[in-house]
């Protein structure tokens, strides 16, 4: 009774490198460099806490000490090791830097590093969260920890590396310590609890595990405190829930049942039982943050990691299954946003409950609020200029289908229908009705409806159509200028370019993409075949025809958005071109500003 009570952390802190979990490329390290008598002058283990870097660094000290050393086997009963176990050797020095962090500090250690050791093959210095030491104690120890005394090995320990100075680490031999994994602590804590006699499910010692973040030292101290409920009936994950504050599994679902029904009511109902026995804010919000995460990987992932990601049983994931066949992805991934921009504000904010129970209402309004939010995304794409595509089918008149027997229509048959003998036999039938086949839905893929209907076939007519869809200003001026239609149907386009410049930009140039693309809207079909080619004897000169009705134009720049200084610019520039000769290929490079002025203007280029 008279016997002080030990932490089980330190009773069962690890005496050699084969009791340290996990770790297995530290060991076999150290224990090798100890087998190979390649043992270095300073050490830099890094790592997140309760991983055993403090652990190890005292068996490493132990083993390069130890009477029957140098080796991986200490014996733990001579004087070095009994001392080194107990805290209380005279060779080996464990310095806290956090609270001896000033260069005084560090000119003390210098000063007793000149002396030999008392009884051992080395003194040790075992340095704690080294982090904390100061930018001038760093300095203070830089060339000692280069060239130490013979015998003096530094092991310098911290959690933040990222602020250990890149001098120090560069003197040191670094070794990274991972987070242990979840089977590993359980394996550990089942041993530590058949050892003490803790009577406790797997699933408790699963939920210890999950909340100590890889961390063993954190995990043991847990089933420490837990060790005081042991009694008649085992230790569950409801009472280690209600020593750490936690929320249910089942008081969880049904918070989040409320919330994905988008019943307000139900979930500040449900909101009310939890706050009310004690719970914290932050506390509750966390654990839901926890919960809907479990959602997001039940929803996305495949069931063979889901057991491994969540670490829950089968009972539990049945029960996320049913919620999120209720639920789209981005609907969960909104509440995970929304849920951790609240324990933000909760965690500043002087009225925690105001702002928890404002969280739980803005979540379960999540059918108004995920509607809402893809019609700000809708206006947002539209605002930028992006088309919205249109569902499949046909509900806006569309380009006509030409069937194999239908022949392309182009410049030259343009010209034969205008002859008179077409003219008359075509007045003659002028009073017959034509009607145009309807195509069917296999015909074009689902792609964004064009400006202008496609309803002619006059490629004149289709030539004004096509520049119309053209995006960008300066390359319908440049096309309007320069090009000319050979043929225009949905079974593909030609069109020419004189200028072999100009057609490079068009063949595998910049403005490539915006001829397919205005192709593609005006046809209502994707990956049409365009052609631009150079013209030839045969080719007819073709205009573009007027538009019969005032199209809405597209989001550009308006006329009075253009300064007097551009169009003084404009003009100075096609008084250069006016100058050149007229087979000029720099005459044809106008730029974006003189193309422009041409099309809002609807001007030319005189040569």
């Amino acid at each position: 009774m008279n016997e002080k009570y030990i932490p089980l952390y330190r009773k069962y802190r690890p005496q050699t490198l084969e009791e340290v979990v996990g770790q297995e490329h530290i060991k076999k390290a150290l224990a090798n460099a100890i087998e190979l008598n390649k043992i270095s002058h300073a050490y830099l283990f890094t790592g997140p806490r309760g991983t055993g870097k403090t652990s190890t660094a005292r068996i490493f000290a132990k083993s390069l000490n130890c009477k029957e050393g140098p080796t991986i086997h200490p014996c733990g009963k001579c004087e070095n090791c009994i001392d080194i176990t107990n805290s209380t050797p005279m060779d080996v020095i464990e310095i806290d830097a956090a609270s001896n962090r000033k260069v005084e500090d560090a000119q003390n250690i210098l000063e007793k590093v000149m002396y030999a050791p008392v009884n051992s093959r080395y003194k040790i210095y075992i340095i704690d969260e080294v982090h904390m030491l100061s930018t001038t104690a760093f300095n203070a120890l830089l060339k000692t920890l280069e060239e130490p005394p013979k015998n003096v090995i530094f092991i310098l320990a911290t959690t933040e590396v990222h602020k250990v100075l890149d001098t120090i680490k560069s003197r040191c031999q670094r070794y990274d310590f991972k987070r242990i994994t979840t089977s590993d602590i359980v394996a550990h804590l089942r041993m530590i609890s058949d050892k003490e006699g803790i009577n406790i499910t797997d699933d408790a010692l699963m939920t210890i595990a999950k909340n100590s973040a890889g961390g063993m030292r954190d995990s043991i101290a847990l089933l420490d405190q837990l060790s005081v409920l042991d009694g008649a009936e085992a230790i569950t994950t409801d009472d280690i829930n209600n020593l750490l504050g936690r929320l249910s599994f089942d008081v969880l679902n049904e918070l989040t049942e409320a919330i994905v029904a988008s019943a307000p009511n139900n979930g500040i109902t449900c909101l009310e039982k939890i706050y009310n026995s004690g719970n914290e804010p932050v506390q509750i919000l966390t654990n839901l943050l926890d919960y809907l995460k479990n959602l997001l990987i039940v929803k996305t992932c495949k069931k063979d990691i889901v057991l491994e990601l969540t670490q829950l049983n089968d009972i539990q994931l049945s029960a996320l299954n049913k919620q999120t066949e209720k639920l789209e992805t981005h609907q969960i991934v909104s509440l995970i946003d929304k849920c951790s921009g609240y324990i933000k504000e909760i965690k500043t904010t002087n009225n925690p409950r105001l702002w928890l129970e404002v969280a739980i209402i803005d979540m379960a309004n999540l059918a108004e609020n995920t509607s809402l939010q893809e019609l700000q995304n809708r206006i947002s794409r539209l605002e930028g200029g992006a088309i919205e595509p249109q569902p499949r089918g046909y509900n806006s008149v569309t380009a006509p289908v030409l069937k194999p027997e239908q022949p392309k229509l182009t410049a030259q048959k343009t010209e034969e229908v205008n002859t008179p003998a077409v003219k008359e036999n075509v007045s003659e039938h002028k009073s017959e009705k034509t009607e145009t086949p309807k195509p069917s839905e296999d015909d074009f893929s689902p792609v964004p409806v064009s400006k202008k209907t496609v309803n002619s076939n006059d490629i004149s007519v289709l030539w004004g159509q096509l520049l119309d869809n053209i995006q960008n200003i300066p390359t319908r001026a440049l096309l309007k200028q320069w090009a000319n239609p050979i043929e225009i149907s949905p079974a593909g386009v030609t069109l020419t370019l004189k200028s072999e410049v100009l057609l490079k930009q068009f063949v595998e140039g910049t403005k490539k993409q915006t001829l397919q693309n205005a192709v593609d809207t005006m046809f209502n079909q994707q990956n049409t075949h365009v052609v631009v080619r150079l013209p030839q004897a045969s080719d007819v000169k073709v205009e573009a025809a007027p538009p019969k009705s005032n199209p809405v134009p597209p989001p550009v720049k308006k006329v009075e958005e253009i300064s007097e200084e551009e169009i003084e610019t404009a003009k100075d520039e096609v008084k250069e071109i006016k100058l050149k000769p007229k087979n000029s290929v720099d005459s044809l490079l106008y730029s974006d500003t003189v193309n422009m002025v041409m099309e809002l203007f609807d001007g030319k280029i005189i040569e």
